[in-house]
């Protein structure tokens, strides 16, 4: 009994709609009860997260470095998370502080709410950017590894094949009940490859009658669930992937469909083929599977991604596509 309702839990795991409870909140928080974080608002937009990448990296030489979830956490603060105010000179200001030897504790005490952001947009993006070990072809034809640092997560559709997407997030549903859509479309052909975003441990595998074939993978520090849904019909899944499996950032973990919307298992309940992706933070075990989930707009986050993208191989004997290149994070 205690196997199938987890089963169950799992099953409904990314289709429930934020119902935000009616509770004394300061900076997201709940200060009656538990003190982790119970909504976040994700605004950061693409041009504010491709500077705040773009000043970290440059600065990896220099005696004082920079740091993106730092720089994206103060303008949080100073704009109530709201980056349609964003200014790269605000950014750029901040940054030569820091360059300059002044403490970030010192530039943000009198920020009532930048503990706040910090760990929120820690939640989000950790790890994205980091050092890494990447195998790449030499001109020889040869692989060659290189260390950098940069990018580390991938994007989730695979190098070459083309799709399209917009900024779709709370945009309505109605198959089942009436809902916000908590997670990014990025529509392409049936048979994609879909690509793990970063790596961690397959949690779901299965059907589920909104997301069809998905894969639920959580991040390795936890604080991540990202959702891949629609996957394609009888065969969504990369050869041999099973639940509590360890995947890599960049590794082959499944293909586009339309598979869903239907209570009927492996049913293309779905008009055109896409990937639904979605990131769901995690700050307490409690929320992971509840009414109070927190999925989080991955528009430009993705769009940043389509930087690093993981190119495949096709097994022409078990039409299976596979990474061409290694990869491995240093920490």
């Amino acid at each position: 009994m205690v196997m199938r309702m987890k089963k169950m839990l799992c099953v409904f795991m990314g289709v429930l709609a934020i119902a935000i409870s009616v509770i004394p909140l300061f900076g997201g928080r709940d200060i009656t009860n538990s003190n982790y974080i119970k909504y976040v608002e994700f605004n950061v937009t693409k041009s504010a997260l491709q500077a705040a990448i773009e000043l970290d990296t440059a600065s990896q030489g220099e005696k004082n470095k920079l740091d993106y979830i730092t720089l994206l956490s103060y303008l949080g603060a100073k704009y109530g998370g709201d980056f349609s105010k964003y200014k790269y000179s605000d950014m750029t200001d901040f940054a030569e502080k820091i360059a300059d030897g002044k403490k970030e504790k010192d530039l943000t005490k009198d920020m009532q709410y930048y503990d706040y952001y910090k760990e929120a947009y820690t939640a989000a993006l950790s790890g994205m950017v980091g050092s890494y070990e990447e195998e790449r072809e030499a001109d020889n034809g040869n692989k060659i590894t290189e260390q950098n640092y940069g990018i580390r997560w991938f994007s989730p559709i695979a190098k070459t094949f083309p799709y399209s997407c917009y900024d779709d997030f709370g945009a309505p549903r109605s198959y089942g009940y009436s809902r916000p859509h908590l997670g990014h479309d990025m529509m392409a052909a049936v048979g994609t490859p879909v690509i793990a975003v970063e790596s961690g441990k397959v949690e779901c595998l299965g059907w589920n009658k909104y997301g069809g074939w998905r894969i639920g993978i959580r991040s390795n520090d936890g604080m991540r669930y990202w959702y891949y849904a629609h996957l394609r019909q009888n065969r969504p899944y990369a050869e041999n992937l099973r639940e509590g499996d360890t995947v890599k950032a960049g590794d082959v973990i499944g293909y586009v469909g339309r598979t869903g919307y239907s209570d009927t298992e492996n049913t293309n309940g779905i008009t055109q083929s896409h990937l639904h992706i979605g990131l769901e933070l995690v700050f307490d075990e409690s929320q992971k599977e509840s009414d109070n989930e927190i999925w989080i707009d991955l528009y430009a986050i993705t769009s940043i991604l389509e930087q690093h993208q993981s190119a495949v191989l096709r097994n022409s004997e078990t039409k299976e596509f596979t990474r061409q290149f290694d990869f491995n994070e240093i920490e």
